[in-house]
């Protein structure tokens, strides 16, 4: 057990080391203490959702998209999984295959085993038969631009009952924006919000997380959104959080439509419209 108040009884030493979390000899600087505070910050947000999967199905199945380093997945596994059955299972999406063989390396020296590291992109990820049918979680922390929406994508496919997203570099919906922007400006005075470049580009990124949210909730699930406080190493801060709870679908979809139509960006239509699974 760790000597270091802020490290929770039976967290993994070497793990925080290779996080950078704890220095070499084992100790925590002021930057490596603001780091553990953004972990556990988080991990405040998803580990209610574990609890609540875990109520229903023992066996819960984690992917983790553009993991990276799989920094999230080794701390929810450290934090959670370890714990559980044989057959929970994190699983951590990255194009990099450099990164994938060091998580695979990192994990096979904790004895983590219930991790496994796939050199996918997140759009392959959906059709892979390396993956499972069914998952129950699926996270996407700073997956740039439209690899936050295959996310999306891959847990409506799978039946995901959560889902937890910080959307990162949103680019595709300001690029719309800006190309139909001449069309617009004499019709409709809510142009203004995004004439100048700055303001498109912001202005892009709000309604790309707006869409995402009618999105989710034309699929049945209850959406809030947060802010991760404290988060500096990022500007992009936004929390969302999706649980599957079977809700009306109409309004969500109709309002969706109305401002895409609102907006002049009905060529993004096939985009946020995800068919329902089969």
């Amino acid at each position: 057990m760790s000597s270091i108040p802020e490290i929770r009884p039976g967290q993994s030493i070497e793990l925080l080391k290779e996080l950078h979390i704890l220095t070499r000899d084992g100790k925590l600087n002021q930057d490596s203490r603001r780091k553990l505070k953004q972990v556990y910050h988080l991990y405040q947000f998803i580990e209610p959702l574990l609890q609540e999967l875990q109520q229903a199905n023992p066996s819960i199945r984690l992917v983790d998209h553009g993991a990276g380093k799989s920094y999230l997945g080794f701390i929810l596994y450290d934090l959670f999984f370890k714990t559980q059955t044989a057959d929970s299972h994190i699983y951590g999406i990255e194009t990099r295959e450099d990164l994938v063989k060091k998580s695979e390396t990192l994990a096979a020296r904790l004895g983590f085993g219930g991790m496994s590291f796939l050199n996918l992109s997140v759009a392959e990820s959906i059709a892979s038969a390396r993956l499972p049918a069914r998952v129950d979680i699926v996270t996407a922390l700073h997956a740039c631009n439209t690899a936050t929406d295959d996310a999306i994508r891959f847990a409506l496919a799978k039946q995901a009952q959560c889902i937890v997203l910080v959307p990162c570099c949103q680019a595709e919906v300001a690029s719309v924006l800006n190309r139909n922007k001449g069309k617009s400006l004499g019709k409709n005075v809510l142009t203004e919000i995004w004439r100048h470049p700055i303001h498109t580009r912001e202005f892009g990124s709000q309604v790309t997380n707006v869409l995402r949210c009618l999105q989710l909730e034309a699929h049945g699930y209850q959406v809030s959104v947060t802010e991760l406080v404290g988060w500096e190493h990022s500007m992009k801060n936004e929390l969302i959080i999706a649980r599957y709870r079977d809700l009306p679908r109409r309004r969500p979809g109709e309002r969706l439509n109305q401002v895409l139509e609102e907006l002049g960006l009905e060529e993004m239509h096939d985009r946020f419209f995800t068919p329902a699974p089969a």
